[in-house]
C-alpha cells in the first residue's frame, strides 16, 4: 500500500484517545511560514488545530497573500509580516518553525527560544552546519527550552517492536545498516539532506552515535571538485554531486553506509534502510505502510525457493496493523506534536529532540568533510563546524 492509499484508507479508523480540555491548561502555538520559500512545510501548521492541549495564537508569514491564506487555512486573526514581532507580541508557549528552506532555520528556532517559547517544532533538515546546531544546543540549555525535529519514523512503534525483536536474537548478529535516499532527480547531496535526513536519524537510532565518516561526492562519474559546488537548492548551502557514497563505524559495534545516486531507477523502493542481520534482512521503508518488512534466513546463502518480503507490524509478523490511526497520527505529525507536549509539561527531552538533530547535521556534513580529505575518514563530532564544500 502506498502513502496515498494509505492515508486515504486510514481516514476512517477510530479516533485517537484525546487529553481532557479541562485537566490541563492549553499551550498557546505561534505558527512560522514563508510562502515561496519553504512554505508551511508538511503539515506542521495544522497539527495544531486537532490537538485539545494546544491552540494557535497567531501565525506569520512575511509574504503577503501567504499570510491571508495561512489565517484563513489556521482560523486565527493575529497575522504578522514579521516573525520577530510575532513571537514578541503573541508569546506563544510553542513554536512550528515550518519553512523547508534550512537557512530560516537556526534564525527562527533562536528567535522563539529567545523570546520565551517552551517549545520549538521545526521542519527537517534540521540546520545547515554543525555550528548552527552548537548554536541552538546552547540556546536550549540557557533558557530551558525543548527542540523536536520532524523526523516522524522517530516516533513510529515499530522501532521499539524492532529493539526487541533484535534483543531477543531473532535477527542474529546484526552485520551492517545499509541507507538509501530516494534515488529521484535530486540524488546525491540534495537527497542526502532533504530525505537522507530521515534515514540517518535511524541509523543514529540502531546504530548509536557514529565514531566517524568516510564518503566520496561524484558529478556525473567524476569526484566533486571546487567547480561543482553551487548554492543549494531550499537554501541548503554550498551543494554539490549527483551521487555520493559514505561509511559510517558505529559506537554499538559494526558500519553503517549510505548511497544516492541521481535517477537510480528504483521508483524510490530504496528511500530507507535495512538492518542486514545473520538470521534475515529487517528493510524499514520510510512513508510507506507497512513500514517494516521481514526477509528471514542467511541473507547469504543463496536457497531454491523464493523468499518473500513478509509485512511485519506492530502485532507481528504477516500481521495487520491493529490501528491504523495511530500509522495516520504519526504520519500527520500528532505522535510528535504530542510527545513536545508532554516533554514541556514533564521536563524531559523530545523524542528526536536537538541532540538528535545536530547529529544527523554532523553525519550529514562529515560526508562534505571527508570527500574534501580525498575520502579519509573524520572524526565525529567534526572538527569542521562549517560546510566543508566551501572550503574546496
Amino acid at each position: 500500500m502506498n502513502r496515498r492509499t494509505f492515508l486515504a484508507a486510514s481516514a476512517t479508523s477510530l479516533s485517537f484517545p484525546a487529553i481532557s480540555k479541562s485537566l490541563v491548561k492549553k499551550l498557546r502555538v505561534g505558527v512560522i511560514g514563508h510562502t515561496g520559500r519553504g512554505n508551511f512545510g508538511h503539515g506542521l501548521d495544522t497539527v495544531w488545530m486537532g490537538l485539545p492541549e494546544t491552540d494557535i495564537v497567531a501565525v506569520a508569514d512575511a509574504h503577503e497573500g501567504g499570510l491571508a491564506n495561512a489565517k484563513k487555512k489556521l482560523k486565527v486573526e493575529n497575522g504578522f509580516a514579521d516573525y520577530r514581532k510575532m513571537l514578541t507580541t503573541a508569546k506563544p508557549d510553542i513554536v512550528a518553525v515550518c519553512p523547508r528552506h534550512a537557512d530560516q532555520h537556526h534564525d527562527m528556532v533562536l528567535a522563539a527560544i529567545e523570546a520565551g517559547a517552551k517549545g520549538v517544532y521545526i521542519e527537517k533538515p534540521f540546520v545547515r552546519t554543525p555550528a548552527e546546531a552548537d548554536s541552538l544546543i546552547a540556546a536550549c540549555k540557557k533558557h530551558g527550552a525543548k527542540i523536536a525535529v520532524a523526523h516522524r519514523n522517530r516516533y513510529h512503534p515499530m522501532l521499539k517492536v524492532i529493539d526487541k525483536f533484535m534483543a531477543d536474537g531473532k535477527l542474529g548478529k546484526l552485520l551492517e545498516i545499509r541507507g538509501r535516499g530516494k534515488g529521484d532527480r535530486r540524488g546525491g547531496a540534495e537527497d542526502l539532506w532533504v530525505l537522507g535526513s530521515h534515514v540517518l536519524n535511524l541509523i543514529h537510532y540502531f546504530g548509536g552515535a557514529p565514531r566517524n565518516c568516510s564518503a566520496r561526492l561524484f558529478q556525473n562519474g567524476k569526484p566533486v571538485t571546487d567547480a561543482d559546488v553551487k548554492p543549494g537548492n531550499e537554501g541548503l548551502g554550498p551543494l554539490a554531486g549527483n551521487e555520493l557514497h559514505a561509511r559510517y563505524e558505529m559506537s554499538r559495534g559494526g558500519v553503517a553506509y549510505f548511497d544516492s545516486i541521481a535517477n537510480d531507477g528504483t521508483k524510490n523502493f530504496g528511500f530507507g534502510l535495512h538492518l542486514i542481520g545473520s538470521k534475515g534482512i529487517l528493510a524499514l521503508r520510510n512513508d510507506r505502510h507497512p513500514l517494516v518488512h521481514w526477509l528471514p534466513g542467511n541473507p547469504f546463502a543463496p536457497t531454491p525457493e523464493a523468499r518473500p518480503w513478509i509485512p511485519f507490524t506492530t502485532a507481528g509478523i504477516n500481521k495487520k496493523q491493529p490501528n491504523l490511526k495511530m500509522i495516520d497520527d504519526l504520519v500527520h505529525h500528532v505522535t510528535a506534536a504530542r510527545d513536545l507536549v508532554s516533554a514541556i509539561r514533564d521536563n524531559r527531552e523530545p523524542l528526536c529532540n536537538v541532540h538528535e538533530g545536530a547529529m544527523t547535521v554532523e553525519m550529514i556534513c562529515g560526508v562534505f568533510e571527508s570527500h574534501r580529505q580525498g575520502g579519509r575518514a573524520v572524526a565525529i563530532p567534526l572538527k569542521e563546524r562549517g560546510n566543508a564544500l566551501a572550503k574546496l
